[in-house]
């Protein structure tokens, strides 16, 4: 069996898969149960100075008989004494000292807050910090959280104000209500982080009751933007991954988070340059127990691939990802429908006609049945027939040789400006 363990700057845990800071790590009864059920590590819900949390506070978004989408919360950190806190951290720790416990904090942009609140928890045996900058909502409106985390400067010195006096690893949470992570992500690691943590819940409002007109959720009649998690943002969550694994700026290791359910999600964020991950939305939809399919599904496939230890996923996927500019125009897939396959919905049909380049054609063949054909000379290779499609293998995009070199638009952009230097000169 290959071997799970990580070691994420200096933290280590028995697998990849960490509780993220919520409700599921709001007490050590609950991060505890977590442990024994499997879990490697957890973020324990922020600490800080307690606040009072709002009644009604969980909305979700459900699509197409899915439920839970998408999760939005109006919850803040957590409403329990400091203190009682740190006892049950370090009651936990004693109890599970080869599992992983992170302490997550926030407090006010002040050097000798930060000081406080590191010293304080580290004393009862953290094996790391993780700085939250990412909450959009309640604790922002008081110049923490996100409101920290959109600015860069702030996110370096409150990084340097915590490395000044910790001893274990400082993971910096990134806020995704940001133009380009990168940029916070490079402060924090000018500010001296040794690792960093991504995404934090997206700035939402999770709907609108058409009978009453209340926002969803709703606090009295009331409501407020909360933070979107859940299935719904794990493609926005692995694109700020790679794009900060990816950057020679910033190049420490990366806690995955957003939308991570599955053991196939979690090979995802690693090949694209993870070291481990954190889970929130799907452990408050189904349990902590989800964890043994992970931990099956993630051994069985690094089993099958031939890999002695997870570790080796980490990055492997990041050089295949780059800029638009850098994509080979001359590539060309077609669609294929094969007809043993097809149930003669039509879908494809209907998409490629409303929407995309009208390249499948309605036909009967010799027997009288009608079949649907692709004209491949037209077929632009755009894959939207392949994604209506209710049935897997009815459709398949198959590559094209053809005798064209590759080139890039950037390699076009390139040669056009030769060529007119060139004109240029020799009109002169």
């Amino acid at each position: 069996m290959a071997d799970l363990s990580i070691n994420l700057a200096g933290i280590r845990s028995p697998n990849p898969f960490w509780l993220a800071s919520a409700p599921p790590t709001n007490t050590g009864y609950q991060v505890q149960r977590a442990f024994e059920a499997g879990w490697g590590g957890a973020v324990w819900k922020t600490l800080g100075d307690p606040i009072i949390n709002t009644s009604s506070r969980f909305a979700a978004v459900s699509f197409n008989g899915q439920r839970v989408a998408g999760f939005n919360n109006i919850e803040l950190i957590t409403d329990r004494p400091l203190d009682v806190n740190l006892k049950e951290i370090y009651e936990t720790k004693k109890r599970f000292p080869n599992h992983a416990i992170i302490a997550s904090l926030m407090v006010e942009p002040k050097q000798e807050k930060w000081h406080e609140i590191v010293k304080r928890v580290e004393d009862v045996g953290v094996d790391g910090l993780e700085l939250n900058f990412g909450c959009p909502h309640g604790m922002a409106e008081r110049g923490m959280g996100a409101a920290s985390g959109q600015q860069p400067d702030l996110v370096e010195a409150q990084t340097h104000w915590a490395k000044e006096v910790a001893t274990t690893p400082v993971i910096v949470k990134l806020t995704p209500n940001i133009t380009d992570i990168t940029v916070v992500a490079r402060h924090a690691v000018r500010g001296g982080a040794d690792a960093i943590s991504m995404i934090n819940t997206i700035n939402s409002l999770a709907g609108v009751d058409i009978h009453t007109w209340n926002t969803i959720p709703h606090v009295g009649g009331q409501g407020a933007h909360g933070g979107y998690c859940g299935p719904a943002v794990k493609p926005i969550a692995l694109n700020m991954v790679a794009e900060c694994a990816r950057h020679a700026d910033i190049g420490v290791p990366i806690s995955g988070i957003g939308g991570i359910s599955t053991w196939q999600d979690v090979v995802e964020f690693m090949l694209m340059g993870a070291t481990g991950v954190q889970v929130c939305t799907a452990v408050m939809h189904h349990g902590f127990r989800i964890v043994e399919d992970m931990i099956d599904g993630l051994s069985n496939y690094l089993d099958e691939k031939g890999l002695a230890s997870v570790e080796e996923l980490i990055g492997r996927s990041v050089q295949k990802y780059s800029n638009w500019g850098d994509l080979n125009l001359n590539y060309q897939v077609v669609a294929r429908i094969n007809e043993d396959n097809c149930i003669n919905c039509n879908k494809c049909h209907i998409a490629c006609e409303d929407a995309s380049h009208q390249c499948i054609d309605m036909l009967t063949n010799a027997d009288g049945k009608s079949v649907l054909q692709v004209r491949e000379e037209d077929c632009v290779g755009c894959n939207l027939c392949s994604i209506v499609c209710p049935v897997d293998g009815a459709i398949d995009m198959v590559a094209i040789e053809n005798d064209l070199p590759p080139m890039t638009w950037n390699e076009r952009q390139r040669a056009i400006a030769s060529l007119n230097d060139a004109y240029n000169v020799e009109v002169m």
